[in-house]
């Protein structure tokens, strides 16, 4: 710890600060355009002046100063550092005046007026006129994409987009050339960016040089409401804030959660909201005659209580989707209860993970923030950079750190980082756990080793047995003893651990997902789009929000609610139990999925226990206590894991692959938006292009 006075007052902090993180404790406010906490120190602004007592007689830019460099007084006094001095007032005036020389000064029509620190700092600490006469510089704006547009005369060369790109996206795509007055940030070939986390850049640009391209010129930030909520695109639960302005969603912004994503949120969460307002189902249908005819509640009601009516308990199911919230699935599997059915599942694609097996069984159990502390790490049957991006981006810190072993078992892919490829499939995975393969060796060496299995290793008919070999491997290396817990499972569906912590699964002769598309007559599905269902011969009841796969083959279709438009509860892949809230309403006749299951309990003869959702969490809460822990994580019990250790099995001799092939069309509202489509589109050809 190092002591020093900062405007008279005497702070202890870290010796590691900068001036500028030790003013800023101390309670100093301090502007700045190129420092950020996440990114490397460029020094580049020179906005964040302070005067040091017994330093140069010059300011000094705080960012790029540490308090270890610091001398103290002729007699063993605390060094100081003054925020507000004279010196330091005319410094920070120069600073502003040299930014602005070239700035085009358009902030009426500028798409960051209204958030924009170039504005805010310029009204705090600049002045009121310019001494620069001389035309000014002009750059050509650039096409990086489909996502961030440019105006780059508007750029002061900060850098944090490049600093961003490079070290937490993992690719080098910006870059400054140049120098002096021809220096301009650039894609180089002025291609579009690949990354899944590029719009953070838009975020990160203090000025409106980089501005998001589909909200352009939509709304300004003063007329939007703005509601914290969680986001449901993959199942890391992210952080956000939903924008609306009257019933209409306009932008999706990430808010700070150091536990999950830090400050970072991937593409396909910050500009999936167009799909939230096309493709939208706003109305009852009922299937007549072969086609999808518009229908009243009561029509659509009547149609089911028939099909239901018509046939016993054992031959209706329900299957509910990847973005279905706890209280639907609760309520849907009291409906089912109640008509004699154990045929339920939350798992569309077939995946071996079973609540019977204990929780700590599909969590994420060193937890994301636990990446952090790994030592070394092996990936089983994951592609991470399009599963769950921002988790990826985690990987990537802890890997930039220091030195951090990376196995991966699977598909071979560009992660953003460097690892050792170990092999494709099973066969790599045995030789592990008899020590064969040289990466086991780095894995028992570690204090605390990390493995990653993901849904591409435990979606196969011999799921179970591969879940087993990898538990058996982390108990052999030391992944998993008292004081670590270092097997993750990695979820793509938001619903997917709440559903398993509800037992949204088959009970005793029960059928799963796959079976029941033709081995039922009724089927219910929540928001259900990801199966093949050329096989379904079931009287089909579909619950959801968009017109996708699932609507066409419906018997029935009853509208519901999108996750920006109800409150519910989600768990993410690490087991922690989360909040949305709703920011709209949904359009036409659509309803709260929980509130049609009620009512349609009612007209089933079979009405459910609750007529609010107050009600509901009520008995939520009664059954399952720990859906009540807001934000907290109930964690496994290490016994299951030895238990499904010995569980054993026979693995095929195949290979591992991503259940994700293409990131920006993994759900309906994805593939109703037209950014995304846009998006997968270039990534498409942008693949050609390499293979080529």
């Amino acid at each position: 710890m190092a002591k020093l006075k900062v405007d008279g007052k005497e702070i202890e902090v870290p010796d590691h600060f900068t001036l500028l993180q030790a003013c800023e404790e101390a309670g100093a406010e301090v502007p700045r355009f190129c420092f950020h906490e996440r990114l490397s120190v460029a020094g580049n602004c020179r906005m964040c002046l302070v005067e040091v007592k017994g330093g140069p007689p010059k300011p000094a830019a705080s960012c790029a100063m540490g308090v270890r460099d610091l001398r103290p007084g002729p007699n063993g006094e605390a060094p100081e550092v003054f925020t507000t001095t004279p010196m330091v007032k005319k410094a920070r005036e120069g600073v502003m005046e040299f930014l602005l020389i070239n700035h085009p000064l358009d902030c009426p029509i500028c798409d960051q007026g209204g958030e924009c620190d170039l504005q805010d700092q310029a009204m705090a600490f600049g002045i009121d006129s310019s001494r620069y006469a001389e035309n000014k510089r002009a750059v050509e704006d650039k096409y990086i994409g489909p996502l961030v547009k440019t105006i780059m005369n508007r750029c002061i060369h900060c850098t944090r987009c490049v600093r961003f790109t490079t070290e937490v996206a993992g690719i080098t795509e910006l870059g400054l050339i140049g120098r002096g007055e021809d220096a301009e940030i650039t894609t180089y070939l002025e291609q579009a960016m690949t990354s899944e986390l590029q719009g953070n850049v838009v975020d990160l640009c203090p000025v409106g040089a980089l501005t998001s391209k589909p909200f352009a010129f939509t709304a300004r930030p003063w007329e939007l409401n703005k509601t914290e909520s969680i986001d449901v695109m993959d199942a890391l639960g992210s952080a956000i804030r939903v924008d609306t302005r009257g019933r209409e969603v306009m932008r999706i912004l990430p808010r700070v959660n150091e536990e999950i994503n830090e400050e970072w949120i991937s593409d396909k969460t910050r500009f999936i909201w167009d799909g939230l307002k096309t493709q939208r189902l706003d109305r009852p249908y009922v299937r007549k005659d072969g086609r999808l005819q518009p229908a009243t509640w009561a029509d659509a009601f009547g149609a089911i209580k028939a099909a239901v009516a018509a046939t016993s308990g054992d031959r209706i199911g329900a299957i509910a989707g990847d973005l279905a919230s706890v209280e639907e699935m609760f309520a849907l599997r009291e409906l089912m209860a109640s008509l004699g059915s154990k045929s339920i599942d939350c798992r569309q694609d077939g995946s071996a993970l079973d609540p019977s097996l204990g929780r700590a069984s599909y969590l994420f159990n060193p937890t994301i923030e636990g990446i952090e502390q790994a030592d070394a790490l092996l990936i089983v049957g994951s592609n991470p950079r399009l599963e769950a991006a921002v988790l990826n981006a985690r990987i990537r810190k802890r890997w930039r750190m220091d030195n951090f072993p990376i196995g991966v078992i699977g598909e071979q892919g560009e992660l953003r980082y460097g690892y050792e490829y170990l092999g494709a499939g099973t066969d790599t995975l045995s030789g592990l756990i008899d020590g064969s393969v040289k990466f086991a060796a780095k894995l028992k060496k570690a204090a605390r080793p990390m493995i990653i299995i993901g849904q591409g290793a435990l979606s196969r008919a011999d799921g179970l047995a591969v879940l087993s070999a990898v538990t058996a491997l982390a108990e052999k290396v030391g992944a998993v003893k008292a004081d670590w817990n270092g097997l993750a499972v990695l979820h793509t569906a938001a619903s997917r651990v709440g559903g398993l912590d509800l037992g949204f699964v088959p009970g005793e002769g029960g059928k799963a997902a796959a079976d029941m598309l033709d081995g039922t007559d009724v089927l219910f599905l929540l928001g259900a789009d990801e199966m093949d269902f050329s096989k379904k011969s079931a009287f089909t009841v579909y619950i959801g929000s968009h017109g996708d796969n699932a609507a066409h083959v419906a018997d029935v279709i009853l509208p519901g609610a999108a996750y920006t438009e109800k409150s519910g509860t989600w768990v993410n892949t690490e087991g922690r139990v989360q909040m949305g809230s709703r920011a709209g309403f949904a359009p036409g006749d659509a309803r709260e999925d929980w509130a049609i299951l009620r009512a349609l309990s009612d007209v089933l003869g079979k009405k459910l226990p609750f007529d609010s959702l107050v009600q509901l969490r009520a008995k939520l809460y009664a059954a399952h206590p720990h859906f009540a822990q807001i934000d907290e994580i109930a964690a496994g019990e290490i016994a299951d894991l030895s238990a499904l250790a010995k569980k054993g099995g026979t693995m095929a001799n195949s290979g591992f692959a991503s259940p994700i092939k293409d990131f920006y069309l993994t759900n309906p509202i994805a593939r109703a938006s037209a950014v995304m489509a846009e998006c997968s589109a270039l990534a498409r050809n942008n693949f050609k292009a390499a293979a080529e």
